[in-house]
């Protein structure tokens, strides 16, 4: 009667930690965003607990029947690609639907992109606000205008091919001199953080094809 929120590696598999393959090795069901990625991790712990695929596509049309099953004694664990589940990834509109039936519900410390990049930027880590991806199209202008003042750090996920996009989006909005990190193929074996100005960022992944995931850490803008 309870569901685990259960964080796995974003890279390097030895980041696993014991108490989750403990975990997924207990449950009676995994929940998985895409059980062939899933399924890979699990051949490599051993683990032989059976998945159901719990992705973004199908939560709204199977989170009451898995509610249900919880309900009924069954213990599941949640688990996503990379990551932990719930951050810009599959979980929120389940663990609400837990809390909204009073069943028990449980999130293990792990592996999340956004942290390392943080404290490796060299920006302010004491206080931040995390944006996530920002929206595509609709709302996209609003929401950096809205950023605009914000003098916290800021950290914000981005694929490669629209890195360059959000880079030149931050210079028109917050100027050329703003300092920033980038983060890209955390953990992986080509890790990298770019350190400097955001007209400089945009020089250098100009020069130099974005490849790999990112997370962009920006400077908040100056107290007044």
């Amino acid at each position: 009667m309870k569901l685990y929120l259960v964080p796995t590696p974003i890279g390097n598999l030895a980041d696993m930690t014991y108490r989750a393959v403990e975990v997924l090795n207990s449950v009676d069901l995994i929940l998985a965003e895409d059980t062939r990625t899933s399924g890979k991790l699990l051949n490599h712990y051993g683990i032989k607990t059976p998945m159901l695929s719990y992705h973004m596509h199908n939560e709204h049309k199977i989170s009451d029947s898995i509610v249900s099953r919880i309900q009924g004694g069954e213990t599941m664990a949640l688990i996503t690609d990379a990551g932990t589940p719930g951050i810009s990834d599959p979980g929120f509109l389940l663990s609400r639907k837990l809390i909204a039936a009073n069943l028990e519900l449980e999130s293990l410390p792990g592996a999340t992109a956004f942290v390392p990049a943080l404290v490796c930027s060299g920006l302010p880590s004491d206080k931040f606000v995390f944006e996530g991806f920002l929206p595509v199209k609709k709302g996209r202008q609003t929401r950096l205008k809205e950023i605009a003042e914000e003098t916290r750090t800021i950290i914000f996920y981005e694929s490669p091919h629209k890195l360059l996009k959000t880079l030149t989006d931050f210079q028109t909005h917050y100027g050329a001199d703003r300092q920033i990190s980038v983060s890209r193929e955390i953990t992986k074996m080509f890790e990298e953080h770019y350190r400097g100005s955001v007209v400089d960022a945009i020089q250098y992944f100009t020069d130099n094809k974005p490849r790999g995931e990112f997370v962009v850490v920006l400077g908040g803008a100056d107290s007044k």
